[in-house]
């Protein structure tokens, strides 16, 4: 199955990547366990997004469109990153995640959501 790993933003994720020897040495950590996911042949994909001050939001209404510059109101409902995993079952997406570094400098949260299977 696949599923999507959702890294939920917080308010430091959303001031951008700051350079310091504490995000230097989360990234190489972060490095380290995406290189075991590699090697495992479960990481489909991974990448890492900008702070909500530089998307923009599109708004449907019937046939209206309306663009909304961010930054976007309440981080923590917001993404700051994402994995798509290859994966035998939800189990064992949990036990990977389980074995993440924390993706943030405080308290973080990572969802993981399951594909659809049209098959």
């Amino acid at each position: 199955m696949r599923v999507m790993v959702l890294v939920k933003a917080t308010e430091d994720s959303e001031k951008g990547y700051q350079p310091s020897p504490e995000t230097d040495a989360m990234m190489a950590e972060m490095g380290r366990f995406n290189d075991a996911l590699r090697d495992a042949g479960i990481l489909v994909m991974a990448d890492g997004l900008t702070p909500s001050s530089q998307g923009k939001r599109v708004a449907f209404d019937g046939a209206d469109r309306t663009v909304i510059d961010g930054p976007f109101p309440q981080p923590r409902e917001l993404l700051a990153g994402f994995w798509i995993w290859k994966v035998k079952d939800m189990d064992e997406a949990v036990a990977w995640v389980k074995r993440c570094p924390n993706p943030m400098p405080g308290p973080s949260i990572i969802e993981i959501r399951p594909f659809h299977d049209l098959e």
